[in-house]
């Protein structure tokens, strides 16, 4: 039986946001060790605070400082961190009512053990040592025995006031291909193209799925395509990726879906060999392949006329 294919991938990018005045006012504050909350029309004081009321969207802006104590209105226990996670070792996601508040905060407290949690108990925050105007300048909540923790009645205005954030979005997760992407993976390696074909449709899908989409019958008549094929649409790129070093190449470039010979599906890849504002619909091009890759690192113009419109309007 071969072996499954797997391979660890990760989907990470910054997301960069400038804060309003609720928000921007709520970060700063977190990093001065104090907490903010926004006032609604029926009295009620949200935190994290909104910009709007989420009953009768009114934009808000009375700003209200709540406690640094509270009480857990419900949690769960976290027995294996996941990387980035606010503790390396088991800790309880809760739900935390600040005193002063009338609806709970999301952080992570650091307990002993899933026996020494309860809804009810009463935790505070525990601070970061070094802070800029992040959620995470809350390092975690603890437990706590005791009253309220005392306000300043700070009126939310600050000299030096966070004005915007960059959070990393990131997404860690293990790919498996199946079946039909595997003897995909392995025919590149020996540098051919296989697709597979419907049997009720007869189209030839590339990449294989194992299934047709249309039909929604299983593909298992394997078809060679290729190797040249047709450009059907195209975007140039004009943003350099940034850390990703198979991605290191110099702007504009062109990236663009290509129709193999005998497939009925368009594959991307790059497109080289050929000034960026040469590529065009239609245009025919063949694979370039590296030393040892298992895949084209690009394609090339063929030289040869270019393809009709109605030979790939389908494909588009």
């Amino acid at each position: 039986m071969p072996d499954i294919l797997k391979a660890p991938l990760v989907v990470e990018f910054p997301f960069t946001r400038s804060l309003g005045p609720v928000q921007s006012a709520f970060l700063t504050g977190l990093r001065e060790r104090l907490v903010l909350g926004v006032r609604a029309a029926d009295g009620r004081t949200l935190v994290p605070p909104v910009e709007y009321d989420p009953v009768t969207a009114e934009e808000l802006r009375h700003l209200v400082e709540v406690a640094a104590t509270g009480t857990v209105t419900t949690w769960a226990w976290n027995s294996e961190p996941r990387r980035g996670q606010p503790l390396p070792t088991p800790f309880a996601w809760v739900l935390v009512r600040l005193d002063g508040a009338d609806t709970a905060l999301l952080h992570a407290l650091d307990a002993p053990g899933p026996d020494s949690v309860h809804t009810g108990m009463r935790v505070r925050i525990r601070w970061a040592g070094e802070r800029s105007g992040a959620i995470t300048d809350i390092a975690c909540f603890e437990p706590y025995e005791g009253d309220a923790s005392a306000t300043t009645g700070h009126s939310g205005e600050f000299a030096d006031p966070v004005t915007g954030i960059v959070a990393a979005a990131r997404l860690d997760y293990t790919y498996s291909p199946g079946r039909a992407q595997s003897a995909y993976i392995d025919a590149l390696s020996g540098r051919r193209t296989v697709g597979e074909r419907c049997p009720s449709c007869r189209k030839v899908y590339v990449p294989p799925r194992g299934a047709c989409p249309t039909c929604g019958v299983a593909t298992t008549d394997q078809v060679e395509v290729g190797p040249r094929g047709t450009v059907t649409t195209f975007c140039i790129v004009n943003i350099k990726a940034a850390h990703t070093p198979n991605l290191d190449i110099e702007v504009p470039y062109v990236y663009a879906h290509i129709a193999l010979d005998g497939a009925d599906l368009a594959l991307h890849g790059r497109i080289g060999g050929i000034p960026y504002d040469q590529v065009r619909m239609g245009l025919r091009v063949e694979p370039v392949w590296t030393d040892g890759a298992r895949y084209p690192d690009h394609y090339r113009p063929t030289g040869e006329p270019d393809a009709d419109y109605e030979t790939y309007k389908e494909l588009l």
